[in-house]
């Protein structure tokens, strides 16, 4: 059964769709996209959270991941005890940081990389 805010990858077209309302789907060619949390090669890839005045700041890596047309974040989200996902979306022109304005106290980030999927904070 797939969970809210679980995302998938459709197998034929390469779609990703997020779960708003949890259920069951009658198409076999959706697989669930693994949220990796360890980056052994170079730590470019896990979110960084910082809490900062009014919010969060999430970089993407330790080391700032590269963006170019080629290889890039497509978009940064974080998630909250609050009920709360924030998304930025990015171009490759942008730096792979995003803040969001929020009161919540415990928060996890997500970004789904073009080359190396999805990826999660620690």
């Amino acid at each position: 059964m797939a969970k809210r805010n679980e995302l998938y990858k459709c197998a034929e077209s390469g779609n990703i769709v997020e779960v708003l309302v949890g259920g069951e789907c009658g198409s076999g060619n959706m697989q669930l996209l693994k949220e990796n949390t360890t980056d052994a090669a170079t730590e470019k890839h896990v979110p960084v959270v910082e809490k900062i005045e009014g919010g969060y700041r999430v970089t993407v890596g330790e080391v700032e991941h590269p963006m170019t047309e080629a290889h890039s974040i497509l978009w940064i989200e974080l998630i909250t005890n609050n009920n709360e996902v924030l998304r930025k979306y990015l171009d490759p022109t942008d730096r792979p940081v995003a803040e969001f304005k929020t009161d919540a106290t415990e928060v996890y980030a997500r970004e789904y990389c073009n080359l190396h999927g999805l990826w999660r904070s620690k």
